[in-house]
């Protein structure tokens, strides 16, 4: 239907700068705005077109694009003339003009000469050629419409508007355009006199059309290839990050020609192959014209759905695809290559003051990360990286053979990288806000940067000597991240020639100029930079640089090669250049699709072959690849179908009926009613319109049909003649030896005829004797439950309430001698195929081993168990116990299911909001689970005195039971323990004791899924305690990230303790007595620190303070919130974890491939 311009699809459009008197008003609206077009009743408009989302792996391209040729001889810009003759005689509800072309596209003009449902002439702007684009075209353009004043052209009536076209809204304009009481008025000089001035003969109105195309403002017909040479990436839900580095990454020419040189073979499959999934991205890239999909990588990368709708950081990713490509390289001839273009070094120095003592440590680096926060620019974020830090007083440096000396420690580098990546620590955490934070402070970089600069201060003296490589860097790519702590977006600017920026931002590739790229980067809110009255600067303070690529101006033109086709492997390039032409193919046909109906025609050949084998309710599916289907232009006649299949099957026209299908309200798809004369000559467009319900799949009209032929005893060869009161049946036989079902044909029969009178059809279709019993059921429905009922033989059609497209199954009597059928009656052997389901079992505890069983999804946890100890051998079922399947951590769930608490194994297979899964695992217990089930069982790692776990006991007891008891049982298990020694129980969660249990408590309120269950004895020194004395828990926990140097919030880890705290005793004292219960050398502990933390903050003590003081007495504390002593060190045994309130997902990268 018309729309006007300010349609809510697009939003409000800016208004022409009219006096408001002159405004048109909407019949029901507010003054001034531009409304949807509203037509009246039985006048003849042409209709929105609804269509189908296109498949997501299709690329489309927006349609309605000019090749160079025509735009240059149709410019942008230009104007059209319509006269309208004899203009109050004019009688049509609506006008069109004739076609006119500007910026190579075709338009005319809609108008309403009297008016659409109001007292105004209406007009719009309307794509004239909309009918025969293809799906999806859209086109931006600004326009003025006139009503030229042949009195005076500066009193014309203009308005204007801008609107980006597409399928939906082929028309945009105003309904209110100008009132017909002042087109009309000879005194207004709107309509000619004939008398000269502008317009024709008398009478005449002259309209005007001024038309501007706009590319820049139209994203859906945007070209990113045309524009700027290059194409940008996909995203699948939050995998922005992940489409920044991939075009920095590709935009390296050294590393992209070293990914295509990576040995890939034919037979592998890009989804499951690391190397040929980044050179068929890489290869898309390059030679595509749109953007290109990172599903094959990221399913490559082991991922699925939850991971590309989960936001992680770039640099974790950048260093896990990094280390994941290195390790494919090795053997190759790229080997070393992620080595040779980012691996820098640097040398971490400890120089003692006093003696003759240095200790190195060389290390390598694939990025640096540097400060932000403190920091103007890179230079003192490198002046920060290299600064020396006196080691002295408390501080002091254990030198080996000196004992503690004063000491400077530092970093120095000993060689930069051709292509070095810096990562700016945006993001910290805040230890007086207890989170995350970014920082978004101004932070510049320079296009060029120097790292020579003050007689090479920031090189070792080896590496500064003369002749030495130089460190001069160009800026080549600014990765943003624009957002906040909780998330945001990313995209980067990168410029591939070395001059012209541009700007990757997923699936859109801009030209951007250098402001943009690099000084609008630096953050802050712009009132620092002596430009205060910029507000886009102002605007832009949460987006900012997050992570920088300089290339080395020595290897600029080693790393940025030039990278050709040759430089892919032969097979690599044949299947994705069939890829492509096999995508362009798709995408024509997409294209075309709304001009041409699909005729999909099944016949008894196509029932007889799918019955049985992939189909065993109703009769046919129509998306079979096997079943015939004609692609016709939509304005046929249905005769033409006729005659193709005539042609193709050589099946004469004579010998053809159709018959329609009709989806029932039981959710069954039946043949319903017969094609009659009058449909031949209908159009093929006008019989989809019938259908019921529509068939549109893909953006693609079908007709589904079922083509009745003449039987094979039909006399003469001819189609049955249908008796009014006749209906088309049709008939499955059910082979009771065999279990199998069957299509066998169909007949007409009379409604007035009885069940018993299809006897003979039935024998003769199955080949059986008129002296056999049959058994006849009809089909009803199969969603959500089956129904298939028995038929009695003396009810009649009619009685039964059978009709067109209705089901018989029939079959024989089981016999009565020999072994019983699994299915005897085929209403069981429907519900049996309705509710078969193959199961995948594992072992929970190692899951390699798979095996497959054939179930009931009704079958109860008892039957399950039953059938799966049968497969493995063992005797007693009730010993298996089942978990389910997690999806999102693809393994099992943490509890297993209870014994019986689900009634049917289809149940157990969807857990939560989880789709369904075909696995589960199971366990075999040492006692039946009916039996364990009533126990409660414990996992109690019991430590030492040291604190080291030396051993995981299981525990099963009554529930009932007490801690006291628990513990007993425990001391009775623990080798050489002795009767009276005094235990206790405590949960430990994230390294920190969270509750001692009273030896009075109940067991069954313990949880130990999540919490860890641990016992120690009690020590003397404790049971010994003075009243003046403090028991205190003690935590390991550490600030730095081991990795990456970061300051971290604070993480605790290790094995928590009670300790007691004695009156005076002051921390150097306290120092001892920990050092010898854990046993830790001298030199080791000497760089530990002892702190006091309340609510997670962490204060220093020195060697002299009382420890005992810092705690209030007369209160035990069991909680983070509380008061404890911490042990701050290195935790040397622990991997990289991110913090919690990070702003990227805690939930690690992963690349599994």
């Amino acid at each position: 239907m018309e729309m006007d311009a300010s349609s809510p699809t697009h939003g409000p459009v800016p208004q022409p700068t009219i006096p408001a008197a002159d405004r048109e008003v909407p019949s029901s609206g507010p003054g001034g705005l531009l409304v949807p077009l509203k037509t009246e009743p039985n006048v003849e408009v042409s209709q929105a077109k609804t269509t189908e989302l296109v498949a997501e792996d299709m690329e489309v391209e927006s349609g309605g694009q000019k090749d160079v040729a025509q735009q240059e001889q149709d410019p942008m810009e230009g104007a059209f003339t319509w006269v309208i003759e004899k203009y109050d005689e004019i009688q049509d509800k609506k006008m069109y003009s004739d076609d006119f072309t500007i910026g190579g596209y075709k338009w005319r003009l809609l108008i309403f000469p009297k008016g659409n449902g109001t007292q105004h002439v209406s007009l719009y702007l309307d794509v004239a050629d909309s009918d025969t684009l293809p799906y999806c075209w859209s086109r931006s353009a600004s326009f003025t419409l006139s009503v030229l004043n042949h009195l005076d052209p500066e009193l014309s009536h203009r308005k204007d508007a801008q609107h980006v076209f597409c399928q939906k809204e082929s028309d945009w304009g105003f309904t209110q355009f100008l009132s017909l009481d002042e087109l009309l008025n000879d005194q207004k000089g709107f309509v000619s006199t004939g008398r000269g001035g502008a317009g024709g003969e008398r009478g005449s109105v002259t309209i005007e059309a001024r038309v501007k195309v706009r590319t820049e403002d139209n994203y859906f017909s945007y070209d990113s290839k045309k524009e700027t040479g290059h194409v940008g990436l996909k995203n699948q839900g939050a995998t922005c990050y992940m489409n920044s580095l991939l075009q920095t990454l590709f935009h390296l020419p050294y590393f992209r020609k070293a990914v295509y040189h990576m040995p890939t073979s034919n037979e592998e499959l890009a989804h499951k192959s690391l190397p040929l999934a980044l050179q068929s991205l890489f290869y898309k890239l390059q030679f595509n014209p749109n953007a290109v999909s990172t599903k094959d990588l990221t399913r490559s990368f082991g991922w699925d759905t939850m991971d590309a709708f989960t936001q992680h950081d770039v640099q974790e990713l950048n260093r896990v695809l990094s280390e994941k490509l290195e390790e494919k390289m090795k053997g190759t001839s790229v080997e070393n290559t992620i080595q040779h273009l980012f691996e820098g070094k640097v040398v971490n120095y400890i120089d003692c003051v006093n003696v003759d003592y240095k200790s190195t440590r060389k290390e390598t680096f694939m990025d640096l990360q540097l400060d932000v926060k403190g920091c103007k620019d890179i230079y003192e974020s490198f002046d920060k990286y290299v600064e020396v830090e006196t080691l002295e007083g408390d501080n002091k440096y254990q030198a080996e053979g000196h004992g503690l000396q004063d000491a400077r420690k530092g970093v120095l580098f000993e060689d930069f990288p051709p292509v070095l990546q810096l990562q700016l620590k945006r993001f910290e955490y805040d230890f007086v806000h207890d989170m995350m934070v970014k920082i978004n402070q101004r932070y510049e970089f320079p296009e060029h940067l120097d790292l020579d600069r003050d007689g090479h201060k920031y090189l070792t003296k080896d590496s500064a000597r003369e002749g030495a490589a130089g460190n001069r860097y160009s800026l080549y790519s600014v990765l943003v991240h624009s957002g906040g702590v909780h998330g945001g977006h990313y995209y980067a600017f990168i410029r591939p020639d070395g001059k012209q920026w541009l700007k990757f931002d997923d699936d859109k590739v801009t030209k951007v100029t250098s402001e943009v790229a690099v000084e609008e980067q630096f953050g802050g809110d712009g009132t620092n930079d002596g430009n205060n009255n910029n507000p886009i600067r102002a605007q832009m303070r949460f987006s900012n640089a997050y992570m920088l690529v300089y290339i080395r101006d020595a290897d600029r033109d080693h790393i940025l090669c030039d990278v050709a086709k040759e430089d892919i492997a032969g097979h690599l390039r044949e299947r994705l250049d069939e890829e492509q032409k096999e995508k362009e193919r798709r995408k024509k046909e997409k294209q075309e699709a709304h001009l041409f109906t699909y005729v999909r025609i099944v016949t008894d050949k196509d029932l007889a072959a799918q019955v049985g084998t992939t189909v065993n309710f109703d009769l046919v599916d129509f998306t079979n690849p096997d079943v015939l289907s004609l692609k016709i232009s939509k304005q046929e006649k249905f005769s033409v179908v006729k005659a193709q299949i005539a042609e193709r099957l050589g099946i004469p026209e004579a010998e053809q009926r159709y018959w329609m299908w009709a989806a029932r309200e039981n959710q069954t798809y039946r043949p319903s009613k017969p094609y009659g004369p009058e449909e031949e000559e209908t159009k093929l467009q006008d019989l989809t319109l019938k259908d019921s319900p529509r068939m549109t799949e893909h953006g693609k009209n079908y007709l589904n049909l079922y083509l009745e032929t003449p039987l094979g005893g039909s006399p003469g060869g001819k189609l049955p003649e249908m008796p009014r009161s006749s209906i088309l049946l049709f008939f499955k036989l059910y082979d009771v030896e065999k279990q199998s079902l069957t299509f066998v044909g169909r007949t007409f029969a009379t409604e007035a005829s009885k069940i018993r009178d299809l006897t003979p059809v039935l024998c003769s279709f199955a080949g059986y004797s008129l002296e056999d019993d049959l058994v006849i059921y009809e089909e009803i429905k199969y969603e959500p439950a089956v129904m298939c009922e028995k038929l009695e033989r003396h009810a009649t059609l009619q009685k039964c309430q059978l009709e067109n497209g209705d089901i018989i199954c029939f079959q024989k009597l089981p016999p009565e001698d020999g072994p019983e059928p699994r299915h005897a009656y085929v209403d069981d052997y429907l519900n049996y195929v309705k509710n078969r389901q193959m199961v995948k079992f594992a072992k929970r505890e190692e899951q390699s081993e798979v095996i497959e069983l054939e179930l009931s999804k009704v079958n109860t946890y008892n039957e399950v168990t039953e059938a799966l100890a049968q497969k493995i051998g063992l005797d007693d079922p009730t010993k298996i116990r089942l978990t389910a399947h997690n999806q999102y951590s693809d393994g099992p769930r943490p509890n297993p299911i209870k014994y019986q608490s689900y009634e049917k194994l289809s149940d157990m297979l969807v857990q939560g909001y989880q789709a369904p899964t075909d696995t589960l695992y199971y366990e075999i217990l040492d006692i039946p689970l009916f039996e364990l089930e009533k126990l409660k069982s414990l996992k109690i790692a019991y430590h030492k005195d040291t604190t080291e776990e030396c051993e995981t006991y299981t525990l099963r007891l009554p529930k009932d039971s007490k801690v006291e008891e628990a513990l007993c049982e425990l001391r009775r298990r623990i080798p050489g323990a002795s009767s009276t020694e005094q235990l206790r129980l405590m949960e430990v969660f994230y390294h920190k004791i969270y509750k001692t249990y009273d030896a009075e408590d109940k067991i069954d309120s313990i949880n130990d899924q999540y919490w860890t269950l641990r016992a120690e004895a009690v020590s003397e020194e404790e049971r010994n305690m003075g009243p003046a004395d403090k028991l205190v828990h003690v935590y390991h926990f550490t600030t730095k990230d081991r990795v990456s140097g970061n300051t971290t919030p604070m993480q605790t880890f290790g094995d928590p303790f009670f300790f007691v705290l004695r009156e005076g005793e002051t921390v150097r004292e306290v120092r001892e007595r920990i050092r010898s219960k854990l046993q830790v050398s001298e030199e080791e502990f000497s760089k530990w620190k002892v702190a006091f933390i309340t609510m997670s903050k962490p204060e220093y003590l020195k060697d002299d303070d009382v420890v005992i003081t810092k705690f209030t007495r007369g209160r035990d504390s069991y909680g983070p919130w509380e008061n404890y002593l911490g042990l701050d060190h290195e935790d040397k045994n622990r991997t990289r974890k991110k913090p919690q309130g990070s702003h990227y997902d805690n939930k690690s990268i992963k690349i599994s491939c």
